[in-house]
This record gives C-alpha cells, structure tokens and sequence, in this order.
C-alpha cells in the first residue's frame, strides 16, 4: 500500500490514540531512509520501545558492523542478523528499525511480516547519497562507486521491501521531526481503515 499525503506545515502537538495503533511496528527501507532517527522520535510519541537491529547486535557482540563484515564476511553477518530479529519478535509494544539488507533473507521477512505493521520508508537513491555523503561505518558503501552500487541494490531490494510493506511512505527532504508525525498520522489512519490506505 502506498501512502504519499501532504505533510502539514505546523508540527503542534499531535492528539493520538495510541491504543489504536499497532502494537509493533517496523520500518524497512535502504540505509539512509531515516528508520533509526524516524523511529526513535516515533518510539517518544507513541511510548513504545526503540529496538534499532545493527545497533543491538553491535552492543550484544561488542564490536561495530564493519568488523563482522571484515571478520565473517556478510553471509556471517546476515546469520547474526537472523537471530538478532529472531530474539527482537519475542517482544512486544515496539518501534523496530531494521538494517537494509535483512529482507534478503525470507526467514527475516516472515517474521518482521507476522511480528507487526510494516513500514517501508522509500528513498531515492539521490537522498541516500545526500544523507550518507560523509558515512565511513556502512561495509557496503565502502568503495569508489557508491551511487552506482546504491542502484544495484535499489535494483535488488526495492520489489522485496515494496511486496513486505503494510505502508509504503515517500521520504521527504523535511526534517525529522515533522517526517516522524507524517508517519504517525499514516498509521493512525492505517489503524483505523488499513483498506482505505491506498
């Protein structure tokens, strides 16, 4: 389902019921799309606890992301990744930031799927290169050709995230804040009538 409202210009506080939301959600998307800064302010307004998945598992194994790539390449990575998710849907009342690459693995897709509301924050690959212009810690952006591979990956993940998604939302070049209350009013209105989201 694809959602792409206009955003209003004032950021009042917003009136939400949160009981009407859904109990978990997850954000999916490429890297840059905005999941982790999203769904921390996300997680503030709805009360619910922030999980972001690469940073767990960098805390859980106490070393960065770059190092697990280096040292077990991304198949070892991917199968961290795997269990990380797994143990995270034994939770309940969640915001979950997901990393871009783990809905390449369909165990992953079918416990995101059946673990809460899924949201895809879709981005350009002209936004991810803006956003991500001065990133050294993502493996995956390490080398000469970043807008390039940035493609190839859109190419390859963006029908698998589009096929997952309960909502799709069109990143905005707006701040975080007023993107975040976007989202929020896409899923009270998602929560209401999810036929009606279109």
């Amino acid at each position: 389902m694809s959602v792409d409202q206009p955003l209003r210009a004032s950021i009042a506080p917003m009136q939400c019921d949160s009981n009407k939301m859904p109990e978990n959600i997850v954000l999916i998307g490429p890297m840059g799309s905005g999941k982790t800064t999203i769904g921390k302010r996300l997680s503030v307004l709805l009360g619910k606890q922030f999980i972001d998945c690469d940073h767990t598992l960098e805390q859980r194994l106490g070393v960065n992301i770059a190092l697990i790539f280096d040292l077990e390449g991304e198949q070892g990575f991917r199968k961290r990744e795997h269990q990380m998710i797994k143990e995270i849907c034994g939770h309940s009342n969640v915001i979950l930031a997901t990393g871009g690459g783990s809905v390449l693995m369909e165990a992953n897709c079918e416990l995101l799927k059946n673990f809460g509301t899924v949201v895809y924050l879709k981005t350009s690959v002209r936004q991810q290169l803006a956003r991500l212009e001065r990133d050294k810690t993502r493996p995956l952006l390490q080398r000469p050709d970043r807008e390039q591979h940035l493609h190839q990956l859109a190419e390859k993940r963006n029908p698998i995230y589009a096929g997952l998604a309960d909502i799709t939302i069109q990143a905005k070049d707006l701040p975080v804040e007023q993107m975040a209350r976007h989202t929020l009013t896409v899923l009270e209105q998602y929560a209401k009538a999810p036929e009606c989201i279109t």
